[in-house]
């Protein structure tokens, strides 16, 4: 079984490395990783690939195995969902992103950026033809996590309406919110990117 020290990386280069390893064939994988977001994003590809995943707590962190399934059906492998009434254009990607990368919209006076960047969100919110992935990253993350209701409010419509959020974990980290995060789901750049390149055009607030 092959090894890889993951110690002292952040996300999402503990999830490239294995996911280098599995696509070149290795089906008996373990990374050493010492924090949980990188645990949470190894799981998830487990989930992509079909193969089984195990955590084990090792001195210093965690212990993610990779092997495959003991004859069981495997799982299916993760989709990305696509919001409903998301068209999808020849060779070009399916629906529409939208990155939030900081949690005001445009330069200019904060106070008046920030209330741009609620109405905005709260515009998505009551449209008819919502993003397929909604993506927050730096400051952005602050939105979703502490943020005030109506923001809240507005993203966990979208969700319900098919939209995928995903907040950046490393970011989350870095602002120290990651307890506060009301709605979307821990991912990575490697998603994040993911998504940006599925989709058929990215509108970044």
């Amino acid at each position: 079984m092959k090894i890889i020290d993951a110690f002292g990386m952040q996300c999402p280069k503990p999830l490239v490395l294995a996911k280098k390893e599995i696509d070149a064939g290795c089906r008996e994988l373990s990374v050493q990783v010492d924090n949980e977001t990188a645990v949470k994003n190894l799981t998830r590809l487990g989930g992509k690939t079909g193969l089984v995943v195990s955590v084990d707590e090792i001195e210093g962190g965690w212990l993610v195995s990779f092997a495959e399934s003991d004859g069981a059906a495997a799982p299916a492998p993760e989709v990305a969902p696509v919001a409903a009434g998301a068209s999808c254009t020849p060779g070009g990607g399916c629906g529409y992103a939208v990155f939030v990368g900081k949690d005001h919209v445009g330069a200019g006076d904060g106070e008046l950026g920030y209330n741009l960047m609620k109405m905005a969100l709260y515009t998505l919110s009551e449209s008819d033809d919502v993003p397929a992935s909604l993506l927050f990253m730096n400051a952005g993350v602050k939105l979703v996590a502490g943020g005030e209701q109506q923001v809240v409010d507005s993203v966990r419509a979208l969700a319900e309406k098919g939209t995928e959020v995903l907040v950046c974990g490393t970011c989350l980290d870095f602002y120290g919110c990651k307890d506060q995060l009301a709605v979307g789901e821990v991912s990575n750049m490697y998603d994040i990117l993911g998504r940006m390149q599925e989709a058929a055009k990215v509108i970044t607030l």
